[in-house]
């Protein structure tokens, strides 16, 4: 186990990082920004296949890292692989409570003390904090994100996309990360509703900009629920129930032009045009 001033240290922070230079430090300057965390603090960015000056961004903020008393490591593999790279973080972390952080995601101060917390417990336990998704000035993506805030995804229970944690004890429902898309819904859907937990601290999410660009990646992430469905059926079963959402028509009714964005966005994704195979498809 890792340890800070020769304390165990409690929580790991994993933040995979694939050509990540120009995002990795607002994510890594907000993180720690965070208030105090019992137990201390490790954080793991692994550069996946990076191109770019990942590895050598993070590693400049070593000495900032330990003047918070906390540890820094940076794992350099030669692939490009968000799985593997949770894989190669986990093998390396020695954190009771771990915590897995996108590069692009901004965490307000509260919300690593408050993962923390969360799940020190002895049952196996899910936690993630309330998105703020970002928006840019695109019109459109204005619009599509205005009704996609409406929806049941992002109304009922613990989505968890950006950043989601769990103990040990929930990490050990299976063994390593499969090769799959949708590395946040397979980790959520191993955990009953009951299991997941949401805490009030805030994180910030960016959306992609442009029409073709939310088409790539939403239509990545339907292939990645898919896939799940597919691949692991009693996972599917763990999502949250039906209901406590206002109807379409409804909310269609109160705004017409985010509906209409949103309706325009989910019908170009069978297009073939716009079909895509990267697995990663960030739209950045």
């Amino acid at each position: 186990m890792g340890c800070a001033g020769g304390v165990p240290v409690r929580t790991s922070v994993l933040i995979p990082a694939h050509d990540e230079a120009a995002y990795l430090p607002g994510c890594l300057r907000a993180l720690l920004a965070s208030e105090d965390v019992a137990g201390g603090v490790e954080v793991i960015v692994i550069a996946n296949g990076c191109s770019d000056e990942t590895a050598e961004v993070a590693r400049g903020f070593t000495a900032q890292t330990q003047a918070r008393g906390w540890e820094l490591m940076v794992l350099e593999l030669a692939k490009g692989d968000k799985l593997g790279a949770w894989n190669a973080g986990e093998a390396a972390a020695g954190g009771a409570v771990l915590i897995y952080l996108d590069a692009d995601v901004t965490v307000s101060p509260p919300l690593i003390a408050q993962l923390a917390e969360a799940l020190d417990t002895d049952a196996p336990r899910y936690a993630s904090g309330r998105p703020r998704v970002t928006v840019p000035e695109d019109t459109l993506t204005r619009r599509y994100t205005r009704f996609w805030l409406t929806t049941p995804f992002m109304t009922r229970g613990v989505p968890g996309f950006g950043v989601f944690a769990m103990n040990r004890n929930g990490r050990a429902r299976w063994g390593d990360w499969p090769d799959i898309i949708s590395d946040d819904t397979f980790a959520r859907l191993n955990f009953t509703p009951e299991e997941r937990l949401s805490v009030p601290a805030s994180y910030d999410w960016p959306m992609v900009e442009g029409f073709a660009r939310l088409v790539k990646v939403r239509r990545r992430q339907d292939i990645g629920v898919a896939e799940i469905a597919r691949r692991y059926p009693e996972l599917v079963t763990h999502d949250d129930p039906p209901g406590g959402t206002r109807p379409v028509w409804r909310r269609a009714f109160q705004d017409p032009a985010a509906f209409a964005a949103f309706c325009a966005v989910r019908a170009a994704i069978n297009l073939p045009v716009l079909r895509s195979t990267d697995r990663w498809a960030r739209g950045r």
